[in-house]
């Protein structure tokens, strides 16, 4: 059971610690030539499928989609990692969705849970979707296509592979890793269904192509759609650190083993470069060996915690969330 504290005796940060643009940096070619392959199949496509974070369902989603892939198509909305986020908060989040951005289908999943309500209502949910559209070229068709999108890291191959794997029962058709980039380019198309027959495209990752806001880029990097490595490890971890105090979530305080919430990310690393023996041995100017604290790979350790939900569920856009006072203490 994590101590209680209260945020009201400390003196935490109110602002975002980082306000310069120049510290995200993404668009790497691969993603535009990856957007221009999608433009080219959209011809062939019936549905397009967005996936996106559970955890930041109003921030991080590439307004290029809407501009230039999901306008004239079918389009479902996927938020995956639902179990990461707060489930109590789900229903407000569509209503939120449908009423400010006219997203009408809407569906959160757990892709690495084959008995998730959201994978098993996604088929019907497309055939319909397709059944019911102007197919135009494509209405003499019996089969259906489906692209797939999404910012880097949502889930999307897992997804493909799961909706194989219970519609099909074939295990690992499409490589998945954590690391935001695995694929690389539009794929030869997948069946994810017999009857009626459906395929999949996967798609590369794309980002927005400029940061128009730096906070919905640390939120991104976070969540790990940005290479870790392109933001800085320390500067993710102390962004987290900044949110969960903001947010008065401290189950980082026992996980990182300090005493009490800190507001220092130097502190907060070094107490937890101790609790997990992390060092890294160094040589002095004067030639001397020594072993130092790995400040870096303890920020890695932290943020794997968030990622993997050990340090609690989390909305990192509760602050966009329309809430009611008992929204507010479900979070």
């Amino acid at each position: 059971m994590a101590t209680k504290f209260d945020a009201a005796a400390y003196n935490f940060r109110k602002q975002c610690p980082y306000i310069r643009k120049d510290l995200l940096r993404w668009f790497p070619g691969h993603m535009n030539k990856g957007l221009k392959q999608m433009q080219r199949k959209l011809s062939s496509v019936d549905c397009v499928i967005e996936v996106h974070d559970a955890r930041i369902p109003f921030s991080g989603r590439n307004p290029i989609f809407t501009t230039t892939l999901t306008g004239a198509k079918p389009h479902i909305l996927v938020l995956n990692k639902k179990d990461l986020t707060i489930n109590s908060l789900i229903p407000r989040i569509k209503d939120q969705l449908k009423a400010e951005q006219k997203i009408e289908n809407i569906v959160f999943t757990n892709s690495k849970d084959q008995n998730c309500r959201g994978l098993k209502a996604l088929r019907p949910l497309m055939v319909d979707l397709i059944k019911g559209s102007n197919r135009y070229n494509r209405s003499e068709e019996l089969e259906y296509n489906v692209m797939i999108i999404g910012v880097p890291n949502v889930g999307k191959s897992s997804l493909i592979n799961m909706l194989r794997t219970r519609n099909m029962h074939i295990r690992h058709a499409l490589p998945v890793g954590a690391v935001a980039g695995v694929t690389r380019s539009v794929m030869t198309k997948m069946r994810i269904n017999n009857d009626p027959k459906i395929f999949m495209f996967d798609t590369p990752g794309i980002l927005e192509p400029t940061v128009t806001d730096v906070e919905m880029g640390l939120k991104l990097a976070l969540c790990a759609s940005l290479q870790d490595h392109l933001v800085g490890e320390e500067a993710i971890a102390d962004y987290l650190l900044y949110w969960l105090n903001k947010h008065s979530k401290f189950k980082y305080v026992d996980y990182m083993g300090l005493m009490e919430p800190c507001d220092d990310i130097n502190k907060v690393l070094l107490a937890g470069a101790i609790k997990f023996n992390r060092v890294r041995r160094t040589r002095d100017f004067d030639g001397r060996v020594r072993d130092v604290p790995d400040l870096v790979e303890v920020a890695r350790t932290m943020i794997k915690a968030f990622r993997t939900g050990d340090l609690g569920k989390m909305l990192l856009d509760i602050e966009l969330l329309n809430l009611t006072k008992d929204d507010s203490r479900d979070s």
